[in-house]
């Protein structure tokens, strides 16, 4: 993997450039549509070749319990198994740590949609109580999952995330972190940061390690991930040890706040603590922010790249993204409205169906109509970077 500036801003942080792989090219800022199981939902590869995305995200966890990266592996790789002709990029499998973990605990996601300050938190028992269904037991090796599907017991180390990347032949590999909970306090969350730091020195080595074995796929790019939370003094001590080793680019994770309005607020700033420590001519990748507005602004902070499944699970739930805001397509007041979804977009669904369509669809439980709305909402995310882009090069932005 190899990456090359093409422009650097004089108005802000942003900037213009490529990555080059054994898959091919992406030009960035960027955005990765979420492939959890080698799949976005509803779509086709070739769908999301046609919408104009030249990456993917996909989930190590997931594929690794099924089909299993041994299958995938023997089908070719990722890129042949789901017939992707692009570059696919695989998270870590350290997300899995919160949302399995005290993202169920916590009853909170990554970013909260309600502040969580007045609630409750009883703390776990341990893994091994089955009534308790705690799905997560983190160490210093490792973390001990309990799958999802059936129960049956995972572990996950540094190590076996790389091999597991290595084997779904990924062009961009994370390492494996420890992702914190909005709800984590400084002591906490500096526990988790130093566990990432720990995990990433390993994850070089073990990159280093299948190189020097000559196994296949020795090309992939490795980001190194930089946690501490909310938190000034964790965030600039993890960006200033990720910086200093030796990745291929940087992912940006972990949370920002303790409920939305904070997260939303502390994000640019957290940003401008982070980004002096990282290297300028290496890629950055905020991890999991998916909203058109902190996107615009993280590209002028320095950002690369992102990823959410926001736009296509929204979609899927009755949303469409448009230039005049986010539309409910479930409310009957589209029942029997003849406009597009958005006049000013030129994707195939606001060029062939009306609101009235789509809304009908969804109150008849037809599964086009997620279809139809995934389709416009990538689209109408692609076209929104590919402006900023142009906004790079012509020096507007």
């Amino acid at each position: 993997m190899q990456f090359k500036i093409l422009k650097s801003s004089k108005k802000s942080l942003a900037r213009l450039g490529v990555i080059k792989t054994s898959h091919g090219e992406m030009l960035t800022p960027a955005f990765f549509p979420v492939a959890t199981q080698a799949c976005l939902k509803t779509l086709t590869s070739q769908d999301i070749q046609q919408i104009g995305f030249q990456g993917i995200l996909a989930n190590t966890y997931h594929l690794h319990l099924r089909p299993g990266e041994k299958i995938i592996k023997k089908m070719g790789g990722l890129h042949k198994f789901m017939n992707w002709q692009g570059v696919i990029a695989t998270d870590s499998g350290g997300f899995q740590v919160f949302s399995l973990g005290k993202g169920i605990e916590h009853k909170v996601g990554k970013i909260p949609k309600i502040s969580p300050k007045a609630r409750s938190i009883k703390p776990s028992l341990n893994f091994d109580d089955r009534e308790n269904k705690k799905m997560v037991k983190i160490t210093e090796d490792g973390v001990y999952f309990r799958s999802h599907l059936d129960g049956t017991k995972h572990f996950l180390s540094p190590e076996k995330s790389i091999k597991i990347q290595q084997d779904l032949g990924s062009d961009i590999m994370f390492a494996f972190d420890e992702c914190n909970s909005p709800l984590d306090d400084f002591e906490q969350t500096k526990k988790a940061m130093e566990r990432t730091h720990y995990w990433a020195e390993r994850c070089i080595a073990a990159k280093l390690k299948i190189k020097n074995e000559k196994l296949k796929n020795k090309g992939q790019g490795l980001f190194g991930i930089v946690q501490g939370g909310k938190y000034k003094s964790l965030r600039m001590q993890s960006a200033k040890f990720i910086g200093a080793q030796n990745f291929d680019g940087f992912g940006i994770g972990g949370v920002f706040g303790e409920s939305y309005g904070d997260s939303k607020k502390n994000l640019i700033k957290a940003l401008n603590w982070i980004m002096p420590f990282l290297p300028e001519q290496k890629p950055r990748h905020l991890l999991g922010i998916g909203h058109l507005d902190d996107i615009a602004a993280a590209i002028k902070a320095g950002i690369d790249l992102f990823d959410c499944v926001h736009p296509t699970r929204v979609g899927r739930h009755g949303i469409a993204i448009t230039s005049q805001g986010e539309l409910n397509l479930n409310k009957p007041l589209f029942t029997a409205d003849k406009k597009p979804l958005d006049p000013k977009c030129s994707c195939p669904t606001c060029q062939n169906y009306s609101r009235a369509y789509i809304c009908h669809l969804f109150r008849a439980g037809e599964i086009t109509a997620m279809r139809l709305l995934t389709y416009h909402n990538l689209w109408f995310f692609r076209q929104f970077v590919d402006n900023i882009r142009t906004g790079i090069k012509n020096n507007k932005i």
